[in-house]
């Protein structure tokens, strides 16, 4: 009878569902009662204010391309190095393995640049990221501190930081990867820090400070900018999973 309302209201709920799925993922699940509650409302100011922004912002052409085609950058970039064998062909298309969780793949390449380039610190960098990202922290660990000893180059980025904490922590360094924690938070105020420190003070049985640092999640996430906000909140959302189960 209402074949206009009737197409509607399906997309309505196809809507609703992706827009749930994304809070959950994102941690946003203040959004779910919104979201089921108040379908047509939620949904619309969901999209307007946090999904439309993530998508607009970076290269979102290429997200969405991924996702319809997993492997297009892959080819890309192998035919690429077979029409010109060059390093930064090579370095791209090992990034291309690595997001495809072709790891081995992705350090091999690098390794072979690395070895033409013995001293360059964004190739040694990206070994360090692709041995953590494989599981191999050791390798991680020896090609962080090959880019901390080079000369008028250090680590700046709290997710290069985080990495290398993380590693020390899966080597068995708590006392080292504690330190590389706080300092992470110090500097950058991570609310990813400050969550992967409670946990591993919760690992320690140092609940009453695992707490603490779990509650800091909440109180800090007001220091960051709005638009950083969006893709930091599963952090708070996770930290209070943690205090719920304490």
């Amino acid at each position: 009878m209402f074949p206009f309302w009737s197409n509607y209201y399906y997309l309505v709920i196809i809507l609703q569902i992706v827009c749930a799925v994304h809070a959950l993922k994102s941690g946003r699940r203040e959004w779910l009662y919104f979201i089921v509650f108040i379908p047509a409302l939620g949904v619309a100011v969901y999209l307007i204010r946090e999904l439309l922004p993530e998508l607009m912002s970076g290269d979102w052409k290429e997200n969405i391309l991924r996702a319809i085609w997993p492997n297009g950058r892959i080819h890309e970039w192998e035919k690429k190095v077979r029409i010109s064998d060059t390093v930064t062909n090579k370095l791209q298309l090992a990034e291309a393995y690595a997001q495809q969780k072709q790891y081995d793949k992705a350090i091999a390449l690098a390794e072979e640049c690395a070895n033409a380039f013995t001293k360059d610190a964004g190739i040694r960098l990206l070994l360090a990221r692709l041995y953590f990202q494989s599981g191999n922290y050791a390798e991680s660990i020896a090609y962080f501190d090959k880019v901390n000893a080079a000369k008028g180059v250090r680590m700046s980025k709290a997710e290069d930081e985080l990495m290398y904490a993380q590693a020390l922590e899966g080597i068995g360094e708590a006392a080292r990867a504690e330190e590389a924690y706080q300092k992470i938070i110090q500097v950058h105020h991570s609310l990813e820090a400050m969550y992967y420190y409670g946990l591993l003070l919760k690992k320690q049985n140092r609940i009453p400070e695992a707490k603490a640092q779990f509650e800091r999640t909440r109180q800090e996430i007001d220091l960051h900018p709005r638009y950083i906000r969006r893709t930091i909140r599963k952090w708070v959302w996770l930290s209070r999973k943690e205090l719920a189960g304490m």
